[in-house]
């Protein structure tokens, strides 16, 4: 089990943030990030590290409920349907989603979308909101997507797109068969035309107005590969992928409450997150799997 952090994961190489103009004004106090270049260099402040480490632990067990491979084989973002079903991103390049049934993974069907490695998915206002997580050409973007059909209605360039991790090395960035570049992880839908997103290369999590593309405020994300999110009344549920972990934050301000650790040899890997009547639900990229928390 991993219930600290080590220095390792977050140490990066200085990167200038430059200003966007797609960022409000009212919250010119927080880092802003210019979208022509990509952000590198990102550290997750030695504080908010201590401030995870301390963080209550609550004990959860994983259900291993069911795996759609071949069909689905790698499920990294999910979204219920205000219908009961389930809907999935599959990142094998160009994503579909495919709808399911919850209590089997029954599929109901499936929809060709133009995202490319997407790893977030959301509904709202009518549309699905996806995160193109890497891009053939130019930066990442964030896709409006008409659910039937799978048509980009609209799309913007992800704000803090960039560099990290693996991605930051030749080697690493030749190895994985990807663009170096990343653009955001998951979408989640907050009411009011407005969506959080993580972003990992930028260290924040953006509260973003829909459909102009802009930047409402931020949040300092607990870790730099933030993955999964899931809202619970005024908390963000946040999944920090390399630990093994689901951190539980407060949207006002970032403050990592609580967390979840769970057992890196035996459970599925954590990528995309969800939350149904109070049960936090997650898929996993790597081998197909959908798991619920106990």
């Amino acid at each position: 089990m991993r219930d600290n952090y080590t220095r390792r994961g977050f140490i990066a190489t200085a990167g200038a943030l430059a200003l966007s103009s797609r960022v409000n004004a009212a919250d010119s106090d927080i880092p802003v990030f210019d979208d022509s270049k990509p952000t590198t260099g990102v550290v997750i402040p030695p504080e908010k590290v201590a401030e995870v480490n301390a963080a209550p632990l609550i004990v959860k067990t994983v259900n291993k409920l069911w795996n759609d491979s071949p069909s689905i084989t790698q499920p990294n973002a999910m979204q219920f349907t205000t219908e009961g079903t389930l809907l999935l991103l599959d990142q094998v390049d160009p994503n579909k989603v495919f709808e399911v049934r919850p209590k089997d993974g029954k599929i109901l069907r499936s929809v060709q979308t133009e995202s490319i490695h997407g790893s977030g998915m959301t509904i709202g206002d009518g549309a699905w909101w996806i995160t193109s997580t890497k891009a053939l050409k130019g930066p990442p973007v964030t896709l409006k997507v008409d659910p039937k059909s799978g048509k980009t209605l609209n799309k913007w360039v992800t704000p803090g797109w960039g560099i990290y991790g693996v991605y930051a090395t030749a080697a690493g960035a030749a190895s994985s068969g990807l663009p170096a570049a990343s653009g955001g992880h998951d979408v989640k839908w907050a009411g009011g035309g407005r969506y959080w997103m993580a972003v990992p290369s930028s260290g924040r999590i953006f509260l973003m107005q829909a459909e102009t593309g802009e930047i409402v405020r931020s949040i300092q994300a607990p870790v730099i590969r933030t993955h999964g999110l899931a809202i619970d009344g005024d908390y963000l549920w946040s999944v920090a992928s390399d630990f093994w972990q689901i951190l539980k934050i407060a949207q006002k301000d970032g403050k990592v409450v609580a967390k979840i650790q769970l057992d890196k040899d035996k459970d599925p890997q954590i990528h995309g997150l969800e939350l149904k009547d109070g049960v936090l639900w997650y898929c996993d990229a790597s081998k197909g799997w959908i798991c619920n928390l106990t």
